[in-house]
């Protein structure tokens, strides 16, 4: 029996969350170095539309793991059926994305396994028939090589932005679509899921977010924000900004960008008065696009800037909004 990389996509309220396709990315890049088969699976119930999405893709076969108690998400639901599930396709390396929902129900998958799951990673290598996990520590500073010790299955998942989702391969034609249904037994699912939580009106997910437009101490003043939301909302994108922001109370937490705030890929990042800490720079390393614009011709973001604006932001951005508007209305 050929050796399997299993990917576990995720979707919510039968869609898919487009960090799944970024895992599957890497799952690709992985699957055609060590020539194991990749395959994928789906949780949940209804979800077959979402289990076709994936099979358009270059993959082996796609399974949709279907149970009236998997409609609504729950840790101990989404073990139960995957634990089977596992049990009896024994693949070698399971795959997931690291999004909040992941972060929640897959350290108990992999302890019922008795095994370890490496987190967060940002990449892999493949060194002595084995696969590394690549992962950052002290918040970005230094990067880990982890390998699995003891037998498969492994458990893993990539940091949102380690891949580009818009890279992933299409298969030449629809994969097989197996339907699993699974017996969840009455009793394991110990918690009634209410509605999904949202915190409040100006919460947001950055990872989702396609255009983002960020502030750093640049802006000077709180009242300036308005400036960058002026910009940001002629885009079409989110406001964002680094961590001195957020602690001043400027902008809500939910906005922060970096190690100790969200990790973000959208197609264009555009960077106002942030010089680029270390602690920013790693949560911004998946983005398509940077445009920074800064007075400091030294500041450590144009390193990794796409398009390097030097001047002064207050300058440079009310022009642009303009620009923006009638291109838009163009």
């Amino acid at each position: 029996m050929a050796d399997t990389i299993l990917v576990v996509v995720e979707q919510r309220e039968g869609k898919l969350n487009r960090v799944s396709w970024e895992t599957l990315t890497g799952a690709q890049a992985l699957s055609a170095e060590t020539g194991w088969v990749l395959e994928a699976a789906v949780v949940g119930s209804g979800v077959g539309e979402v289990a076709s999405e994936i099979a358009g893709k270059k993959v082996a076969k796609v399974f949709d793991i279907e149970s009236p108690k998997l409609e609504a998400y729950t840790p101990d639901g989404y073990v139960a059926a995957l634990k089977g599930f596992i049990e009896h396709q024994q693949p070698k390396l399971v795959l997931m994305p690291h999004t909040y929902q992941v972060r929640d129900f897959a350290p108990k998958l992999a302890t019922a396994f008795g095994r370890v799951l490496i987190s967060d990673a940002i990449g892999y290598k493949y060194e002595g028939g084995k696969p590394l996990f690549t992962r950052q520590m002290f918040q970005g500073k230094f990067a880990a090589d982890v390998s699995f010790t003891g037998d498969a299955p492994y458990f893993a998942t990539f940091q949102s932005g380690a891949y580009r989702g818009d890279k992933v391969e299409e298969g030449g034609s629809p994969a097989p679509v197996e339907t699993v249904n699974v017996v969840i037994a009455d009793g394991v699912i110990r918690n009634k899921p209410e509605a999904p939580f949202k915190e409040a009106k100006q919460a947001v997910d950055l990872t989702q977010a396609e255009i983002i437009v960020s502030v750093g101490r640049g802006i000077k003043e709180q009242k300036n924000i308005e400036l960058a939301q002026q910009l940001a909302t002629a885009l079409g994108g989110e406001i964002a900004a680094s961590r001195p922001i957020c602690d001043s109370g400027w902008l809500p937490m939910d906005r922060q960008v970096g190690s100790s705030g969200q990790t973000v890929a959208p197609k264009l990042y555009l960077a106002l008065g942030i010089s680029g800490a270390i602690q920013h720079v790693v949560g911004i390393k998946g983005a398509r696009s940077i445009v920074a614009i800064n007075k400091d011709s030294e500041a450590p973001i144009f390193e990794i800037a796409d398009i390097a604006v030097v001047g002064n932001l207050f300058d440079i951005v009310p022009p642009l909004i303009e620009e923006v508007k009638k291109a838009k209305g163009a």
